[in-house]
Formats: structure tokens, C-alpha cells, sequence
């Protein structure tokens, strides 16, 4: 029997061409009695190699590969969990001495901190290396092998004889090691690719670099029987049975500072939860509540999930003394314990609760706590943690950036020397996806030789590398924070960010092995609410927190209706907005249910019609009992949430608790491996035992498995609505400060600021352009002397290539006294000729110069700091001019406003076309609501969102904006390729089509598409592309 002591996975970049799992997979159908996965310098691979190796039953070992700077290649094995904890500890301390993606690892590193690892030496073909490898066999005795291959090259004896000699001449054993790169021979062609790809040259040009064969792969027992003496196979199964080490060792522990020195963990958690519940129901905490946070307070106990709980608190506690925004979401709102500590806002009365959704003792991992924070603050917030823990022992967790599409096009057209302008056609231009022909068109339009072949070799690796793992970067927000050093468990390494550093596992990684992941995640809305709320409360005194906001709103509720919902939270897209009006929300659980219907799951398992149709009294509802009525009366007999089919497996098939939880996950992972079938026998026998019938256990087992990947938990939706109908409360009640907080929060949302200063006025609220005599850096409420919505102030933070140092300068030194010309501002603003340059481009200059075109006159006509003069002493005189220049056209106006800060509040370039052919031919956003459904129509407007979900077979949907108006375009797929290029490349577009209306929702169904962007000279318009 044979063990594999050195073998790559794709987690070693660009070197190894196959998956772990694929790896251990092959392993066991070949019948080996070990796998050694040996990544260099890394154990990113290793979590997933080791839960297949579970599933197939291989013994794993885990090794790492190094290249020393002494030039020694070696691999290091871990025989138990003290030489585990020196191999993470020695592959962080390379990677944190080195950049990012590299690593520095020296002879004394290896027999300094590798004490208990074996090691297989791999020495080159020369005898320099002869004192190394001497030092080495001295000091790490008895634990030391030469490796040896044989992977049938051209001088492959000569280099057995080589290995033997020093095996001989240092008295130390021998052992077959594969040196693999790919679970199979066909992943060859891969591997090339890889490689011309990691060595920046085309595959042509490789040389020695390519593998001169496909032999380092798994190769069969009989092939390695006939290739190998018995005495070097026999030995790997030795060092295989020296290896004890499972990751199933690894104990996590979680930190103790969340605790005062006078409590246990479990009293300290008691005591806050009781004073939390005190502050949530200060008129008598209700039985049903008081009786479910003991329940959750006995399971968090009998888990021993105290300190997680504490350690989450301390973070949220630090954000709220600092006066930042924060809320969990997910799973956690369905805990009553994290509603006491006020790591969510979601009430237990507001939602139906499933603490078995957050935490199961069938699970047996940590529950998962995410905690959004504003997304201009939260750096304070990782700082704080950094602080507290220390780099040793908190770390991001890292993100794996795969290959997609286009990513994979360009690395392997460049790979296989395609032309450059021909890798970004085919990159930039999927169309040809799955159409070998058209592909194959495209390669003999480029003048290819044997095309077809090419074309379909070059679509086959394209296919195969996605997926494939390109380098490790660091998780948006998940930390993972430990009592001792992090490196004991796991490798920790520098990110691209500085000061921050990631550890060499994912996600899935920490959630297999139970590791304590707190997310910290960033959320722009939370910016925009609380700057509303600061702006509120200098004249509503009662408003200061989002608690202070009343409840069930009758006009909030109305407005929704209406889908006036643009800048609100989570109910602003195009999809949304379509919903709104159907469902017509009037109850908290409402929007609830209209945040969670408009995703996947509900509309690829049909049941958004039924729910709304039902919701308007045109069909009737039936359960079949009592238990599953309690279920789903909430969501009218239709199953939307992730939790209901959790409730539903309890209650129809006598699951518990952890098993329809487990059955969710099962959902979740829907077309990744997962393992739903394997619950349809029993989900499907059990309600049959219960009394139902068989095609009832059908009809719900179908629906279950319609819910694919994209089932929406209740608690997350309950999370969300939170916010969108607070969101939607400013908007409605404050427009105007609710615009100046979203203004001031961007980037953040769908629109873009010109799309939301136009949505204010069609509000009525006043915008007053950016001024440097009125303006600061943000936008600003001004006070309103009647009963109207104050107007608001653009700021300075529109100018394009202003930034903010300068922007804050100019209206600090303003509040002393107002600038009188341009030469007073420069020299007291201390602003160059770069910043002034772009003041007078954005028109901010105009109440101290005039006009555009005369203010740029001046700009350039300054004369440039002369430092020798002191600042008071310069002359504050303008330079000016005699020469008046004509004022700039409407048009001139309209353009530079767009170039310069995105915006205008002059007028929309639909308005100064609209009298040219074709646009005075087409029909207004404000007419096209008042027009019969089916109508034939023609519409023109700027491309402001582009919109391809993956739900929508095939459909792009647009959002066009003219002077009036957003609108809503259908692109069939058949109209996409008739139009491809004015679809993809249009900035102005000119629509045929007809008109859909139904439920106040219109949408033009385009027929035919024009691109016109050429009528907008050098207008820029960004558009919004979500695929």
C-alpha cells in the first residue's frame, strides 16, 4: 500500500491544477493508503481536503512544501498536533516577513522552529547543496528522507543515482514521493496553461518550465508498484502510520477579556441579558419572552457558547459609546438573548423567532453573529479590535478570488498568445459563450491557424479553470479572534491592506473546523441614517435615535405603495419598485415579506403569484391541519422563508430541531454537492407517517427543493426592513435631510447623486448649487423660515478633482470673512492651480468672478504662490483682464456641469434635445405613466442601471432617466442580439417598444434600440452595471 507524501493543490497558485478534493477523491478510488496534501508554504487547501477525506475515509496528512533561500527544496509532514502548531507558526512567520503572495524562508528557520516535523529533502542535481543537507541530517535526526521520483524524463537515472548517493554518503533512508501536481493525467493541458500564466510568457515560449510529461498525477498502485523498489513504497506507508495528526484536534478558545475579573463567562452573560431585558421592557418583561430567553440561556450554557456571545457584545457595546451606528443581522435576530444585549433591533414580537436557526446542538459549531456598522466608521471599529486582541491574535479571514468568466478568458487567451485587442473582444463580448461555432467564427476572422481545434481547446480550459483559485484576499469583515497566538491554529499573513493581516482559511474553512467568526461589515445606509438623524434633531429634539422613529406609519406605508422608494433601503431597485405596488405593504411584516419575495428562491419556486394574489383576496387559502396553518398563516399558506421550511420539516415529518437545520443547509448548498436528496426519503417518510398524503409530501418536498440556494431567512429580511422602513420614514417625513444624509454618505446604493438631487426636486425641495462662498465640504440642510422643506446646499464634495483637505480648507478660512475674487481665495485657502482649475470647472467660482468661461479666463490669468513673500504680505489684488468673454451657452452649461461634478441643476440633456429629431418624438417618463397598456411607444433617455439577474433567463433590464423621470425597459434575449452593441456601449439610447402596465407598475418591452451617445458631445454618464 502506498501513501502520497508530496502533492499540490490548487491552492499552490498557478502550480498545482486540481482541487483537494479532487485529490483525495482520486486517492481513495486508487486505493492509497494515505494522501499528504503539501501546499507551498500554505495550508489554505488543507480544511477542504480534510472534510473529503473524511467522506471517502482517507487518511490525510498535512505538509507544506519550501523553497529555502540556501536553494534546498524540502517538504515538512505533521506527525502531531505540537508539530502542526510549528508549521502554522513557521509558514506565518515567512509570509508576515514578506509582501503579500510571498515568502522568505531560511535553513534556521527549518531546524530552529520545525523541531517535530519529518522532513523530505528534495535536492537539486549538483553538489552544492552537500553542507546544508549535512546540517540539516545532523541536527534533525532520525526525522529526515531523501525524496525520490520517477516520473520517466529523458535523465531521470542519472538523478536516482544522485539521491542515492547522498542517501548513502548521510546514512539516512529513502522514499517515493510523486512530486503531484493534478489528481489526473488530463489536467496536462491545464497545468501548461497555468504555468505560461504564473510565468507571464505564452505557452509557446515556456521551454524547460512546461512538465515534460503529464506523470505527476495520481498515478494507479500497479503503475507505481512497477516504477518504485518495495523498500521506497513500504517506507511511505511507514512515515504515513508515524502520522497521527487530525484536524480535528484543533481546540479553539475563545478570548477572555470579555469577562470582569469577579464573574464567570455564564453569570456575567446573565447578568447583562437580564439588564438588557429590563431596558427592552421596562413595563414587565412578557412570560412567553422571560420563558424563552431562559431556554436560550440553557442551550448557550450547555454549549458553552458564553464567551462568543460576550465577545460580540463588547464590540457592539464599543461602537454605540462611540456613537456609531451599528445593528445585527441574520440569523442572530432570531435570538431574544441578542435582542437583550442590543446586538439586534429586531424585536421577538415583530417576527416568528427560530432559535434553531441560530444555534442547534446537532450543529455542533458556533452560532454566526453579523453586525453591520456605518461604512465610513467601521475602520474605528477594526482598529478597536486590533487594539484590544492584538495582530497575534485576531486576523481577517481570507476570501478565495476564483477565476470567473472574463478573468479566465484574458490569463489564457494571453496564455495560448492570442493577440491582445483579440483577447479583449472576446472578454469584453461573451455572446459566443456555449456557441463553439461562433467562437470558432471569430478565431478564423482573426486570421487563427486550424481555428476550429484552437477554439474549441482554447473554450475547454476556459470552462475548466473557473472556479480555479487565483490568490487568497482578506473577507470583507469576518474576524476570527482567539485567546492564544492565531498561528497555533492556523497560518496568518499579510493582506494588501496595511496593518491588516488574514488567516490562510475561508468561510467554510472556519465554520468545518468551529473556529469564532465575528463579522464586521460595513453598511452605507446606516452613514446616511445617522447623519439624517444628527440633522433632524437640531430642531426635533425627540428624534436622536432610530428607536425615537414611530412605528407603523399610515403615510410612510402609503408612500411605499406609491414605490416612491428611491434612496431607500433595500427597496430601491428596479425590482422592488415593480413589487412594491402589488404587495402593497402596510405593516411592518409586510415589508418583511416584500424584502425577502423579491429574491431567487421565492421566484424560482413560484411563489410570489400565489402569495400576491392571496394577499388580494383572488385566491383562497386551505392547510391541511392546524400545525402547518400555524406555520404558514403569516405568509398565507405560501412558504417564503428559510425558517418555515425549518418549522415545516418539525412539524410535517417529525425532524428536530438540528435536523431541519441540517436539511436548511442542505437547501442552502442546492447545486454545490449538496446532500438534499439524501433527505428526500426521510423528510417524504415522515410526513407520510404523520397522516399526509403522498403527493402532499411531493408537492412540499418539490417546493423545499424550488427554494435552490436562495432561500431568504425571515430574521435577515426582518433586519433589513428595519432599516428600509426607517429609511423610508425620513424619506418621507424629511426628505430634504434625508437626501443631505444620503448625499453625504455616497458611494453607496443605486442612484448616483445627480439621480438623487433630481428626485429631491421632484420632491420640491430647493437645491442650491456648490458655492465657495456658501458651500462646505458636505452638502448642507439650511434653515427653512415656513413650513416647507428646508433647501439644500450642495457641497464641495462634488468637484472632481477637488479634494477634501483643500474642500475643508476653503470653508474653514470662509467663516472668518467671505473671498472677494479669486486671488484672496487662492492665497488664503492655500489652494493651487490644480484646485482652482477645477472649482472654476465645476462653477463654484461664480459669485466671486462671474461666468464660466470669464472664470477660467481669471483662473489661468493668476499668477502661480511665490513663497518668498510671507502669507500676509502677498498681494491680495486680482490679476484681471480687460478681455469679456461671451457667456457659455445652456448647453455648454449642462455639459461641463456633468464633467466637473456629475450633475446639474441647470437642466437635463434630455430637456436641450428634446425639440431635435428623434427625441421630440418621444414619449416623456411623466406621459409614459398615463399611456394604455400595450401601447406602441418610443422613449429616449440616458443609461443610468444595466441590470442581467441571474433569475431572469436571459433578460437585461434598464433604467433609463430623462428630464421627468426614471423608466423601466424589458430586453428580451432575442432583442439583445439583434442590438447587442447600442444595448452594451449606449450612454443615450432611443427605445421602440410597447408599453406594459399593470398594478401602477409600467415597463416598456423594447422591440428595437438606437444609440444616440454621439448627440451628447463629451457628456459623461456613468452607468450602474449589476450583473
Amino acid at each position: 500500500m502506498y501513501a502520497e507524501l508530496h502533492c499540490l493543490s490548487h491552492f499552490s497558485f498557478l502550480r498545482g491544477a486540481s482541487a483537494p478534493v479532487e485529490l483525495v477523491s482520486r486517492a481513495a478510488e486508487c486505493g492509497y493508503h494515505a494522501l499528504a496534501v503539501t501546499d507551498e508554504c500554505s495550508l489554505a487547501g488543507v480544511v477542504k481536503a480534510h472534510v473529503a477525506a473524511k467522506e471517502h475515509q482517507l487518511k490525510l496528512i498535512i505538509g507544506s512544501e519550501f523553497t529555502l533561500t540556501e536553494g534546498i527544496r524540502l517538504v515538512a509532514l505533521v506527525p502531531n498536533r505540537e508539530a502542526y502548531g510549528e508549521l502554522s507558526g513557521l509558514i506565518s512567520r515567512a509570509r508576515r516577513r514578506c509582501h503579500k503572495g510571498e515568502y522568505t524562508v531560511h535553513l534556521r528557520d527549518i531546524i530552529f522552529h520545525l523541531k517535530r516535523c519529518f522532513l523530505i529533502l528534495l535536492p537539486d542535481d549538483t553538489h552544492n547543496q552537500t553542507v546544508y543537507l549535512q546540517q540539516l541530517t545532523r541536527l534533525c535526526k532520525g526525522r529526515v528522507w531523501i525524496g525520490v521520483s520517477r516520473l520517466l524524463g529523458n535523465d531521470e537515472w542519472r538523478r536516482f543515482k544522485h539521491r542515492y548517493h547522498i542517501a548513502q554518503a548521510l546514512q539516512i533512508p529513502m522514499v517515493a514521493c510523486g512530486e503531484v501536481q493534478m489528481h489526473t493525467a488530463k489536467r496536462k493541458s491545464l497545468h501548461d496553461i497555468l504555468t505560461a500564466i504564473k510565468a507571464n510568457t505564452p505557452i509557446q515560449q515556456l521551454g524547460a518550465r512546461r512538465l515534460i510529461n503529464s506523470q505527476q498525477h495520481l498515478r494507479t498502485l500497479n503503475t507505481l508498484n512497477a516504477l518504485y523498489p518495495e523498500t521506497l513504497i513500504t517506507e511511505t506507508r511507514y512515515i504515513a502510520d508515524q502520522c497521527h495528526f487530525s484536524l480535528d484536534e484543533l481546540r479553539y478558545e475563545y478570548p477572555e477579556e470579555v469577562v470582569p475579573s469577579h464573574h464567570t463567562a455564564n453569570s456575567y452573560l446573565r447578568q447583562e441579558v437580564a439588564r438588557g431585558a429590563k431596558q427592552r421592557w421596562p413595563d414587565g418583561i412578557p412570560e412567553a419572552v422571560q420563558s424563552r430567553i431562559h431556554r436560550e440561556l440553557e442551550l448557550i450554557t450547555e454549549l458553552s457558547y458564553e464567551y462568543y456571545f460576550l465577545t460580540v457584545y463588547d464590540i457592539v457595546r464599543f461602537a454605540k459609546s462611540r456613537d456609531i451606528l451599528c445593528q445585527g443581522r441574520g440569523s442572530a435576530a432570531n435570538s431574544v438573548v441578542c435582542y437583550c444585549l442590543h446586538i439586534t433591533e429586531v424585536s421577538p414580537e415583530q417576527i416568528s423567532l427560530l432559535f434553531e436557526r441560530f444555534i442547534s446542538r446537532e450543529r455542533d459549531e458556533p452560532p454566526d453573529i453579523d453586525v453591520d456598522f456605518e461604512h465610513e466608521r467601521r475602520e474605528e471599529v477594526i482598529q478597536y479590535i486590533y487594539h484590544k486582541y492584538s495582530r497575534r491574535r485576531a486576523a481577517l479571514a481570507a476570501t478565495v478570488i476564483t477565476y470567473r468568466s472574463r478573468s479566465a478568458v484574458r490569463d489564457v487567451g494571453k496564455a495560448m498568445g492570442f493577440d491582445a485587442s483579440f483577447i479583449d473582444e472576446l472578454a469584453n463580448s461573451l455572446a459566443w459563450w456555449n456557441r463553439e461555432r461562433e467562437l470558432t467564427h471569430r478565431f478564423e476572422h482573426q486570421g487563427v491557424v486550424r481555428a476550429e481545434k484552437l477554439a474549441g481547446h482554447f473554450l475547454t480550459i476556459v470552462k475548466e479553470i473557473i472556479g480555479f483559485p487565483r490568490h487568497l484576499s482578506q473577507h470583507v469583515g469576518g474576524f476570527v479572534i482567539s485567546r492564544g497566538p492565531l498561528s497555533n491554529l492556523v497560518p496568518v499573513e499579510n493582506a494588501s491592506m496595511p496593518e491588516r493581516t488574514v488567516i490562510q482559511w475561508d468561510k467554510e474553512d472556519i465554520e468545518a473546523l468551529g473556529l469564532l467568526k465575528v463579522d464586521i461589515l460595513a453598511l452605507g445606509m446606516l452613514s446616511a441614517i445617522r447623519k439624517t438623524l444628527a440633522l433632524l434633531h437640531r430642531d426635533h429634539t425627540d428624534i436622536q435615535r432610530i428607536q425615537d422613529i414611530p412605528p407603523d406609519d399610515p403615510a410612510t406605508y402609503r408612500m411605499l405603495q406609491k414605490a416612491d422608494t428611491l434612496g431607500v433601503f433595500q427597496i430601491e431597485s428596479r425590482a422592488q419598485m415593480s413589487m412594491l405596488p402589488r404587495l402593497k405593504p402596510n405593516c411592518f411584516y409586510d415589508l418583511v415579506i416584500e424584502i425577502a419575495i423579491v429574491r431567487p428562491g421565492p421566484i424560482q419556486g413560484d411563489m410570489v403569484h400565489p402569495y400576491l394574489r392571496r394577499k388580494a383576496g383572488l385566491e383562497s387559502i386551505s392547510y391541511p391541519n392546524p400545525e402547518i396553518e400555524a406555520v404558514l398563516s403569516r405568509t398565507l399558506g405560501v412558504p417564503i422563508f428559510q425558517e418555515q421550511v425549518i418549522r415545516l420539516a418539525m412539524v410535517a415529518a417529525g425532524f428536530t430541531g438540528g435536523e431541519a437545520d441540517a436539511l436548511r443547509r442542505a437547501i442552502s448548498n442546492w447545486g454545490k454537492n449538496s446532500k438534499l436528496l439524501s433527505f428526500e426519503y426521510k423528510l417524504k417518510q415522515g410526513m407520510i407517517n404523520k397522516g399526509y398524503t403522498p403527493e402532499f409530501a411531493d408537492r412540499l418536498f418539490n417546493q423545499i427543493k424550488g427554494f435552490g440556494g436562495y432561500g431568504f431567512p425571515e430574521s435577515h429580511s426582518a433586519s433589513f426592513a428595519l432599516l428600509a422602513y426607517v429609511s423610508a420614514w425620513l424619506k418621507c417625513h424629511h426628505p430634504a435631510a434625508f437626501y443631505v444624509g444620503l448625499l453625504n454618505s455616497q458611494p453607496m446604493g443605486f442612484y448616483s447623486p445627480s439621480q438623487l438631487v433630481q428626485d429631491a426636486q421632484r420632491h420640491h425641495i430647493l437645491i442650491l448649487p456648490t458655492d465657495v462662498n456658501h458651500s462646505d465640504w458636505d452638502h448642507q440642510l439650511l434653515s427653512s423660515d415656513d413650513a416647507r422643506q428646508p433647501p439644500i446646499r450642495l457641497g464641495l464634495r462634488l468637484v472632481k478633482g477637488l479634494g477634501q483637505a483643500a474642500g475643508k480648507r476653503i470653508s474653514d478660512v470662509r467663516r472668518q470673512r467671505a473671498f472677494i475674487n479669486l486671488a484672496d481665495l487662492r492665497r488664503r485657502a492655500s489652494l493651487d492651480r490644480k484646485n482652482m482649475e477645477a472649482l472654476a470647472a465645476a462653477d463654484a467660482l461664480s459669485s466671486i468672478s462671474g461666468h464660466r468661461h470669464q472664470t477660467h479666463w481669471q483662473t489661468m490669468a493668476l499668477e502661480d504662490h511665490q513663497p518668498l513673500l510671507p502669507a500676509e504680505a502677498s498681494p491680495q489684488h486680482e490679476t484681471r483682464s480687460e478681455v469679456r468673454l461671451p457667456t457659455p451657452s445652456l448647453g455648454e452649461e449642462v455639459l461641463a456641469d456633468y464633467q466637473s461634478t456629475g450633475l446639474s441643476l441647470k437642466a437635463h440633456p434630455l430637456a436641450l434635445l428634446r425639440t431635435q429629431y428623434p427625441f421630440s418624438q418621444c414619449t416623456t417618463q411623466k406621459e409614459l405613466i398615463r399611456l394604455g397598456n400595450h401601447r406602441f411607444v418610443r422613449i429616449a433617455g440616458l443609461i443610468t442601471c444595466r441590470q442581467r439577474p441571474g433569475t431572469a433567463s436571459g433578460v437585461v433590464f434598464l433604467t433609463l432617466e430623462d428630464e421627468t423621470g426614471n423608466m423601466n425597459v424589458i430586453v428580451w434575449p432575442a432583442v439583445q442580439e439583434r442590438y447587442r452593441q447600442a444595448l452594451m456601449t449606449s450612454q443615450l439610447v432611443v427605445i421602440k417598444g410597447t408599453v406594459e402596465a399593470r398594478n401602477d407598475v409600467v415597463h416598456v418591452i423594447a422591440s428595437a434600440l438606437e444609440n444616440h451617445s454621439e448627440r451628447l458631445s463629451t457628456l459623461t454618464v456613468a452607468s450602474r452595471d449589476f450583473h
